[in-house]
């Protein structure tokens, strides 16, 4: 059989890793060029793990972004940025139907299962809108941002800049063209208002923004009922980011916020509640939060963005379900309901399922990095300790968030291989994994006779 006809008879869930490492290795070949870089070179390491963090739309960089490549070298990590943010698949199945060829029956079904909670006839509408609304939305918020950076940085600079950041913050990368990310600019409200609009709207998930369209252009008859995936999805987010920004301001009130103006706190909490989650700007320093904020920032990380989403983490959903089910057994209850709707229990299954796994792989790039580190004699400077140091930055690599306490540059070639591999798992997702390394099919098992076990 020939290589094409492997790839064909690949299940959907191989060819979105497969892709997904294409890409990186392509941007990995083109980040190493001379004309890539300053100096004209770069370690290979470090150029994988910059593609990787670009196409797993992490933002968690070894070097700056801003000075270390030239202009050719930050195009390129921008063109992995949107091929990332989208997912290959997407991009090329809009291309071949733009080019009039036909799609692959896998191919449907790796769309499928990416963008579609429930199975729809309409899957390559869905592609075509998820491409039109992106560079609309990225187009709107480059012309957003290079307004408020022209007077800074002249008409050039201030277009290649707000693009740069409206296509990372879109596609929830954190990427920036600025050493100390966003810092700079924490009281410009356009500005501020502008990227958290980009990350939200990035980050709440392609088949949810379909709906709403869908829905809010209804003209005749009776508007479509929200399913309960958009609901789940539109009431945790804004859950999660007002209760964030609430408890930011609260815990950083007295310390990196002390004696700031109230707008700037206001701004500099509900920024970082949006951002924490998935996009990886920062406009505080990460490294000065008291440690009850980055347990906040912990748990946002870890949970990230919406199903279908350029975000990473276990989801949105994913939270909200185990939310439902404990409630559900505190009452007890044997379904798991929400919106009046039953949920699935193989969908509750695949949730607690999800949420143990995470935190183990979790648990063991932790163990390897802290291990890997001390026998090689490189464990990295963490003024706030090795272990919550390298607890946020794999946790960060999971939710392809991006935001750091310092360490990514000092991290051992072993370390970025292993940042590397949690960027990858995060971004193409666990359960994707799973099906790559167990299979998708299911299997009823033996069933021996019932004996109880004590738990609690």
């Amino acid at each position: 059989m020939t290589f094409a006809g492997k790839v064909l008879k690949m299940h959907p869930a191989g060819l979105v890793l497969s892709s997904f490492l294409v890409a990186i290795m392509a941007g990995t070949v083109l980040l190493s060029l001379p004309w890539a870089t300053a100096q004209g070179a770069i370690p290979p390491v470090d150029a994988l793990f910059t593609a990787t963090s670009a196409v797993c739309v992490t933002g968690l960089a070894v070097v700056d972004t801003g000075t270390f490549f030239t202009r050719f070298g930050q195009t390129v990590i921008l063109a992995l940025i949107q091929v990332g943010g989208l997912g290959v698949m997407t991009i090329s199945v809009f291309l071949f139907r733009w080019m009039g060829r036909g799609i692959s029956f896998r191919h449907r079904m790796a769309m499928q299962d990416v963008f579609a909670h429930t199975p729809r006839e309409d899957i390559l509408g869905l592609v075509r809108s998820i491409i039109y609304f992106t560079l609309t939305a990225e187009l709107l918020g480059a012309v957003a941002l290079s307004n408020q950076w022209i007077d800074d940085f002249g008409l050039h600079d201030a277009l290649y800049h707000g693009v740069f950041h409206a296509v990372s913050a879109f596609c929830n990368a954190g990427f920036s063209t600025f050493s100390s990310s966003m810092t700079e600019f924490g009281d410009g409200v356009v500005l501020n208002l502008t990227v958290c609009g980009l990350i939200v709207a990035g980050g709440l998930g392609f088949p949810v923004i379909h709906e709403l369209y869908r829905w809010a252009t209804k003209k005749e008859g009776r508007r479509p009922r929200l399913s309960v995936q958009t609901k789940t999805v539109l009431w945790t987010t804004l859950l999660l980011i007002a209760a964030g920004a609430l408890l930011f301001f609260l815990l950083e009130n007295s310390n990196t916020m002390q004696g700031a103006p109230v707008r700037h706190k206001v701004l500099a909490s509900l920024f970082q509640s949006v951002t924490c989650r998935t996009a990886g700007f920062n406009t505080v320093d990460i490294g000065s939060l008291k440690d009850a904020t980055l347990a906040l920032v912990f748990f946002l990380m870890f949970f990230g963005a919406s199903p279908g989403s350029c975000g990473g983490g276990v989801k949105t959903t994913t939270l909200a379900l185990l939310a439902a089910f404990t409630w559900s057994r505190i009452k007890r209850r044997q379904r798991v309901n929400m919106f009046k709707k039953s949920i699935p229990q193989e969908t509750v299954t695949r949730t607690m399922s999800l949420m143990l796994v995470s935190i183990g792989i979790i648990g063991v790039v932790l163990f390897l990095l802290l291990l890997g580190d001390t026998a090689i004699g490189h464990e990295a400077s963490a003024p706030r300790g090795a272990f919550l140091t390298y607890l946020f930055e794999t946790v960060s690599a999971f939710g392809t968030v991006g935001l750091s306490m310092g360490l990514t540059p000092q991290l051992s070639t072993w370390g970025k291989i292993l940042i590397i591999l949690m960027m990858v798992v995060g971004r193409v997702g666990v359960l994707t994994f799973a099906y790559i390394v167990v299979g998708a099919g299911t299997s009823g098992g033996i069933e021996y006779s019932e004996e109880n076990v004590m738990v609690g």
